[in-house]
């Protein structure tokens, strides 16, 4: 354990948030290099003249929209994402918790509307079959392990919200 994982709290009091944040980002990251390596073997295969891997590009194009929403969880439990505190920072400490409890709330309000926008688009996607261009690989479950995903940020976003509240000066 390094000092960035002391300092940085927890989304919740219970174990189960920092391990299911973690055990996602590392799916993404797995999820990235795996589609570093077909775009560096399409590349090389195409280098050589023998064509290229057929439908590549989609592979690269769902495994980056998954692994963002593995990573997102991850930044939020470790209050990793940017904050513009300029104009707060004279606040006295209080009132500043309750700004950034306040902004936690908006953005698990907005992951909320993401996430039942992308199942609306995954119940779609599945009802009507939609397949990928080159491979025909199904576009809906993606889409709604997207939605899934976007869910779990918008829960550890309420408990990192109620944990800033919940912290006393």
């Amino acid at each position: 354990m390094n000092d960035n994982d002391q300092q940085a709290p927890a989304a919740a009091e219970h174990a189960v948030w920092p391990r299911l944040t973690r055990a996602l980002a590392i799916l993404g990251g797995a999820m990235v290099m795996a589609s570093a390596f077909v775009v560096v073997v399409s590349v090389l295969v195409r280098w050589s003249g023998l064509g290229a891997i057929g439908g590549d590009f989609e592979i690269v194009q769902m495994a980056t929209a998954l692994s963002v929403f593995c990573f997102l969880p991850y930044c939020q439990a470790r209050r990793g994402n940017i904050m513009v505190d300029t104009f707060t920072t004279w606040l006295p400490k209080r009132v500043q918790r309750g700004l950034d409890a306040l902004w936690d709330l908006v953005y698990a309000g907005m992951a909320g509307i993401i996430a039942w926008q992308l199942m609306r688009g995954a119940h779609d996607s599945i009802s009507s079959n939609t397949v990928s261009m080159v491979l025909g690989l199904p576009t809906g479950w993606a889409i709604a392990l997207s939605s899934v995903l976007a869910g779990i940020l918008c829960l550890v976003t309420l408990a990192t919200a109620w944990r800033v509240i919940k912290v006393r000066s």
